[in-house]
């Protein structure tokens, strides 16, 4: 059903002056300089339909932030006791003074209060209105911009306005100034291309130390599965005790269709004990999961035949949520939604029992997504890990590049109208709330370099980082010095397999890889470590960062340490993986062992080592 404030945006589409509004003096309140690597096409249909969202201030999102560090320091107290959906949005609520100034200037636009959509705790604010309405509210213009590269199309603009008063009461519009593609992992997956290993079939194993028995079957060099992941990374013969109580999700966007054909031909494969199992689809935003083998996704099978296969039988789920580009800028295509990740933050998080443990392998360059709008989403990950949820996220598959050209090759440059040679960080794997996984190959382990890896530029160094990072970015003295930011968040955090993973997609059996094949990896084990835990009546892990960087500090060895080898991009060799962690593979890779000893033991207070 229509809204009256709807009603009101169709009329002023078709020329037909709204009710007399309140003469505002604006101000602009967020400007950048022309995206490179998008061309300015023509200006926006009047008619084109945007979701526009209207972020308010979050003023005790510092006391979010203590307590989440606190729930998830284990040497705190308060390790686990992690906050209902009611606790943390009475602590991101905005003032009611900024409802009503905000609901005040809508209201001169014909917008009631009541006919608003806004999120549970009142901090968003959601209109869909014409391109001609949003052109007015904001004293902007909009134009059809394309990106010379992918072809991708948005709606956009470089600049917009509020009144000068409502500056205090609102952080951030969207979408007006992000250009961020949210790539499909065309940024983070690549086709096993690359020439695999000659097996020695004289040697039927291969002797790992850290892994199940001490060894890994040779045939999983350059070609695995869930029987060589749970081999390599010490899982063996783990059984879940608590699916009962314990789920795991992945998430899926830009019409990457998870299908149930491939999942169970994957399960008789390589998993026949799975045989017959499934898992729920949740459809955010007119999301579908089209089941025709010609619309699989890769991304979508990769990820669910891993993540709920190394976890089997947790009860799994996979959100598809709708709108991607490319949108077609013709004059017959009136509305698109092209930030799909937005809706499904407002999902999960409205979600009173969401998911322990959620993979999702999509990501962009930090650069593309205006500082205002990386901070309102990074926010929203830090609400999810207060809640007990294990973030996950792929580092990227562009070492220390944007991806738009050859890692080896590419030259790379700021996004701000200064043409600056810089390395370029990728988001959300930034934001210092989420865990980012980066990617190793073959057995023994090697740094795989593809691996998305650095310093974020928005994001400064968050405390559990102080002592691991500071020693590598002094041992690398003045290597690389004004290509990055020091003192930035640094990622990824841990890294696992992310080439020659065996999958069935659209009918076919065939190799792939990417730090998207290492995310959810790293899901499926967390997923487990959270089962143990849960099976012993404590809380899942939650946010993962402060325990890992203390264990990688304390108990290195529950980690595969990844040394030598580097993440080449813009032109260098990137950062190299170094002893201890690195902005190349983390502290390295998981020994699920090592790591199941320390989740169910005396992890509620100091450690028991």
């Amino acid at each position: 059903m229509k809204s009256f404030g709807l009603f009101v945006g169709l009329l002023v589409a078709a020329g037909v002056a709204a009710a007399p509004g309140k003469d505002y003096e604006h101000k602009v309140k967020e400007s950048v300089a022309p995206p490179r690597g998008w061309t300015k096409v023509k200006p926006a249909p009047a008619d084109h339909f945007i979701d526009l969202r209207i972020g308010l201030p979050q003023p005790k999102f510092h006391e979010l932030e203590q307590h989440l560090y606190e729930i998830s320091d284990p040497f705190h107290e308060r390790y686990g006791a992690h906050l209902s959906k009611e606790e943390v949005e009475a602590l991101i609520a905005p003032h009611e003074e900024s409802v009503s100034a905000v609901d005040e200037w809508l209201a001169s636009y014909g917008f009631a209060s009541h006919e608003l959509s806004r999120s549970s705790a009142g901090d968003w604010v959601k209109l869909r209105i014409p391109v001609s309405l949003a052109e007015e509210m904001l004293k902007t213009e909009y134009h059809v911009w394309q990106h010379e590269e992918s072809g991708d199309a948005v709606v956009r603009t470089t600049s917009y306005s509020l009144p000068e008063h409502l500056h205090v009461h609102i952080d951030v519009v969207q979408p007006t100034t992000t250009f961020a593609r949210m790539r499909g992992m065309k940024a983070t997956y690549h086709y096993a291309d690359e020439e695999a290993r000659v097996v020695n079939i004289a040697q039927p194993t291969i002797p790992i130390p850290s892994a199940y028995n001490g060894q890994v079957n040779s045939s999983c060099n350059g070609s695995l599965t869930p029987t060589c992941l749970r081999e390599l990374y010490n899982i063996g013969d783990y059984t879940p005790q608590a699916a009962d109580v314990n789920k795991i999700a992945c998430t899926g966007y830009l019409e990457q269709y998870a299908n149930f054909e491939d999942f169970n031909d994957f399960n008789a494969k390589y998993l026949p004990e799975a045989i017959n199992s499934t898992f729920d689809v949740i459809y955010i935003n007119n999301g579908s999961n089209d089941q025709s083998l010609d619309a699989a996704g890769v991304e979508a099978d990769l990820d669910t035949q891993y993540a709920f296969g190394l976890s089997y039988p947790t009860p799994a789920t996979f959100y598809t949520t709708g709108g991607s580009p490319p949108f077609i800028p013709d004059d017959i295509t009136t509305s698109d939604s092209n930030e799909p990740y937005a809706d499904w933050l407002s999902y999960i998080l409205n979600d009173p029992n969401p998911p322990q443990t959620i993979s999702t392998s999509y990501g962009d360059d930090e650069q593309t997504v205006p500082y205002s709008y990386a901070t309102r989403v990074c926010r929203e990950l830090a609400q999810l890990g207060a809640r007990g949820v294990s973030i996950i996220f792929s580092s990227g598959d562009n070492g220390v590049g944007d991806g738009d050209s050859d890692p080896a090759t590419q030259e790379c440059y700021t996004n701000n109208g200064l043409n600056e040679t810089k390395f370029v960080p990728a988001f959300p794997a930034s934001c210092p709330y989420v865990t980012a996984v980066g990617a190793t190959w073959y057995i023994p382990e090697e740094t795989y370099f593809i691996s998305g890896g650095g310093f974020s530029n928005y994001f400064s160094r968050p405390l559990y980082q102080d002592i691991a990072v500071p020693h590598y970015v002094k041992n690398l003295g003045n290597t690389y010095e004004g290509l990055y930011n020091a003192s930035g968040r640094a990622y990824p955090d841990v890294a696992a397999q992310g080439q020659f993973f065996w999958i069935f997609s659209g009918g076919e059996n065939f190799l792939i890889g990417g730090t998207s094949a290492a995310a959810p990896t790293v899901g499926g084990i967390v997923s487990l470590l959270n089962d143990a835990r849960l099976a012993k009546g404590l809380p899942a892990l939650g946010f993962l960062n402060p325990l890992i960087y203390a264990i990688g500090a304390i108990v290195p060895d529950a980690f595969n340490d990844i040394v030598g080898g580097s993440n080449r991009g813009c032109g260098t060799e990137g950062f190299t993986a170094e002893v201890g962690w690195d902005p190349v593979t983390g502290f390295g890779t998981p020994n699920f062992g090592k790591l199941h000893d320390i989740a169910v033991g005396n992890i509620g207070g100091l450690f028991d080592f």
